[in-house]
C-alpha cells in the first residue's frame, strides 16, 4: 500500500499539474484518469490492473507509485514522451496507437 505522501503527490501530479499543462502541450490526453492509466501502465510494464487491484492509488506499492510519479515528472520536464508512453499503454490493452 502506497504511503499517504506518495498518494498526495500522485493526485497533485495527475489531477492538477498534468491536466493543467495539457492545453499548452502536444499531448495525446488531457484527462486525469488518462494520465493515471498511462503512468501506472508504464510503471508496471503492463495493464496496471493485472498487477494491482483497484483502486491503484490505495493498493500500489510505494515503489510502483514512485516510478509512476517519476515518469510523470519526466514527461513534464520533456525527458519522456507522453505519446510513446500512451502507445505502450494502449498496446498492453490490445488497442491501436493513438493518433494526434
Amino acid at each position: 500500500m502506497a504511503s499517504q505522501r506518495l498518494v498526495d503527490r500522485w493526485f497533485a501530479l495527475t489531477r492538477d499539474r498534468m491536466p493543467g499543462l495539457a492545453p499548452n502541450r502536444d499531448w495525446p490526453v488531457h484527462l486525469d484518469h488518462c494520465f493515471q492509466r498511462i503512468l501506472l501502465d508504464n510503471a508496471v510494464g503492463t495493464k496496471w490492473n493485472e498487477d494491482i487491484p483497484a483502486p491503484a492509488y490505495r493498493n500500489a506499492s510505494d515503489d510502483v507509485l514512485a516510478r509512476a510519479i517519476a515518469l510523470g515528472e519526466a514527461v513534464i520536464a520533456g525527458k519522456e514522451n507522453l505519446a510513446s508512453l500512451n502507445d505502450n499503454s494502449l498496446a498492453w490493452r490490445g488497442k491501436e496507437p493513438a493518433r494526434v
